[in-house]
């Protein structure tokens, strides 16, 4: 088995039982964030490890650390103030931080993801305090394999990479990005059991083109533009190419890239790294696992809805293709899925031919499906679309706050009994219509899901749920599958199955209930049966290059994904000969 790091590694003794071997004594164990167990240190362990005299005298217990890690929590004055007690946290003890996040995964996880951590990439340089994942930069491109090499984890199998050039709805933000990674990488591991101790945030610092950044003597990233075209690509082709030659096991999730490279760097590696990118594909994973609930709740099949998609950056057009991918599925043509959806950017309906960008083409509309329309411009306005195509869903990725207005929503509800009405932007403040606002103007008909979380609305007298259409309810699951499958690539085909599992396990634990989204304390469960469902198609279609698993036999499947699940506990220690 492969050392996990120069300083310590998981074994098994002779019954079969997990132990931590260090090659550390003293107190450089309490300044590792993998080795730290502060006062959970044995009296045994003390005197072994040189920690003796060095730590209170008494004797603590995970339980009773998480325990008061928790009443300092909920003290703290305000979601930034949280954020860095938690990330303060993680940087003591990784176990102590995972096992408090676990516990209270649905009060944390918007902050330490979104939409906290939005404000936190924006105030990256200021609350910097300790080094986490690497960085990539023109400045030190040129020894990527010597940073690679001194990475302290030596055995990594998921990798969070961002440029930082469009993170949420809030643009370039360059150094702070790496918040962004980080934060997904804890969802990994909260959500799906994926070790920490096999992960790496990365950013990939080209600069940044925010010109405050690049005026401020405190911002900690690369002061210079960004790198564009053949430059840019030929610092991400060494960075690649490094990562594969070091950790040719891993997976790389693409992160919060602008649409103008996201689909290229997607294209460009997924055919000789497994890779893929979470803004377009989860996103659209996401989205089409919440409209096939929202259809159940209807009564309604997915191939009935006419769908609008507003926003065409890389998220939209993402949302649109697994759309697309989901009516085919189902039984459409490709050209019948495709005129059953409207995809809108800022100057109107991407038509073939006429409005349309390569990278949206697959999602393009055909200029005769409004030939009979009147229209008062070269293509139809998202209201004309409204009004003319009577779409049953409208689904928002634009990030612009507030765009989805009162005709407009009344609009919708003219077109159907139970509007499927997603704004879906993060974070909050970007959000293109709030709930209260959707349930009064539609007199409580819309079916709703948001980006970011929003409590459920109260409205004459009833209660209305609002799903989360967070990303994290797949990704974490199709990394973990593409790690235990030892996928060669990650194929639309598991994308889609991941939409499909969540949707299926919606339905089956909430049926009736009004939910399209099941709530953030699922996340595990959902997490396990994603990755299962996942790693069952990457062994049926090839992606998955381990043999000792049969793909058709879904219950040993699942007991294989459930038994490679890291939990957070503390492990015994024992001293390595060689220990300094």
């Amino acid at each position: 088995m492969a050392r996990i790091s120069p300083y310590y590694n998981y074994k098994h003794d002779s019954d079969g039982n997990g132990y931590l071997e260090v090659c550390l004594r003293g107190m450089a164990l309490l300044r590792m964030s993998a080795t730290n167990k502060g006062t959970a240190f044995t009296e045994e362990e003390r005197r072994e490890l040189g920690l003796e005299g060095a730590l209170p005298p008494q004797v603590t217990s995970l339980k009773q650390q998480v325990a008061k890690l928790y009443r300092t929590f909920i003290r703290l004055p305000n979601d930034i103030a949280k954020y860095q007690y938690l990330r303060d946290t993680q940087e003591r003890s990784e176990v102590r931080f995972y096992a408090l996040l676990q516990q209270h995964l649905e009060e944390m996880m918007p902050i330490v993801y979104t939409p906290t951590v939005g404000k936190a990439v924006q105030q990256y340089s200021d609350l910097y305090t300790a080094p986490r994942g690497i960085t990539v930069s023109p400045r030190n491109i040129d020894h990527i394999d010597q940073i690679l090499e001194d990475y302290p984890l030596h055995d990594v199998r998921m990798v969070v990479a961002t440029d930082s050039s469009a993170i949420l709805g809030i643009g370039d933000q360059g150094h702070g990005g790496l918040a962004i990674c980080i934060g997904k990488l804890a969802l990994y591991t909260a959500g799906a059991g994926v070790s920490p101790f096999h992960t790496m945030p990365v950013n990939i610092d080209v600069g940044t083109d925010r010109k405050e950044l690049l005026i401020d003597p405190d911002y900690l990233g690369v002061h210079q533009k960004r790198l564009k075209g053949d430059d840019y690509f030929n610092l991400l082709d060494r960075f690649v190419e490094a990562v594969e030659r070091r950790w040719p096991k891993s997976i790389i999730q693409w992160e919060d890239f602008s649409k103008d490279v996201a689909f290229k760097v997607l294209e460009r590696y997924k055919a000789s790294v497994p890779s893929f990118n979470d803004d377009i594909q989860g996103t659209g994973a996401v989205t089409l696992a919440g409209l096939i609930a929202a259809c159940k709740l209807k009564g309604e099949e997915l191939t009935d809805q006419t769908i609008v998609v507003v926003g065409a950056g890389a998220g939209g057009v993402g949302v649109a293709k697994a759309i697309q991918d989901g009516l085919v599925h189902e039984g459409l043509s490709v050209e019948q899925a495709r005129r059953q959806m409207f995809v809108m950017d800022a100057g109107g309906l991407v038509v073939e031919d006429v409005h349309c960008l390569p990278y949206q083409a697959p999602v393009s509309q055909f200029a005769d499906t409004y030939a009979d329309w009147s229209i008062d411009g070269e293509v139809p306005t998202l209201l004309e679309v409204i009004m003319q195509a009577k779409p049953t869903v409208l689904l928002g990725l634009t990030g612009v706050s507030g765009l989805f207005k009162e005709p407009l929503i009344r609009q919708m509800a003219r077109n159907t009994e139970r509007p499927i009405i997603f704004p879906l932007s993060n974070p909050t403040s970007n959000c293109e219509a709030v709930p209260d606002d959707l349930i009064q103007w539609t007199s409580g008909k819309a079916i709703m899901a948001t980006g970011s979380p929003f409590p459920d609305v109260q409205y004459e007298g009833r209660s209305y749920p609002v799903g989360q259409g967070n990303n994290a309810f797949v990704f974490p699951g199709i990394g973990f599958a593409a790690i235990l499958g030892r996928c060669k690539r990650i194929s639309d085909a598991m994308i889609i199955e991941s939409a499909f599992a969540l949707a299926n396990y919606t339905d089956k634990h909430y049926h009736g209930l009004g939910r399209i989204f099941p709530p953030i304390k699922d996340l595990q469960d959902v997490s396990m049966v994603v990755a299962t469902q996942v790693l069952a198609t990457a062994l049926n279609d090839g992606s998955a290059t381990r043999e000792d698993i049969d793909g058709d036999d879904y219950g040993t499947i699942s007991d294989f994904v459930r038994s490679r699940v890291w939990r957070p506990k503390y492990l015994p220690f024992k001293v390595a000969d060689n220990a300094i």
